[in-house]
């Protein structure tokens, strides 16, 4: 039961930021829908661009994804899947 819940809240701590990253890629695409559309309009003489939705969409995106990466990261290190790029440092004694 306890391995379950264990795995249940490793699960949630994943989906949480996959939603938030979701969302942000979301804020952003909606600013340049919405900036592209009203270049069609008539009614508008000059169309604007909503920086705020677009810049809170890509923080939001970049932490969730950031967040996401090194998790994996962390993973595959410890078991031991990553390249010799991406292991840790070596702990060199050169104090013999």
């Amino acid at each position: 039961m306890r391995l379950m819940l264990s795995r249940f809240i490793a699960i949630i701590i994943l989906v949480i930021p996959g939603l938030g990253a979701m969302r942000g890629f979301l804020m952003m695409k909606d600013s340049l829908f919405h900036y592209y559309a009203e270049h069609g309009n008539d009614e508008v003489a000059r169309p604007a661009f909503e920086w705020l939705s677009f810049s809170l969409g890509l923080v939001l995106f970049g932490c969730c994804m950031t967040f996401l990466g090194g998790w994996i990261l962390f993973r595959d290190r410890k078991r031991n899947y990553v390249g010799p790029r991406f292991k840790g440092k070596q702990n060199t004694d050169t104090a013999s």
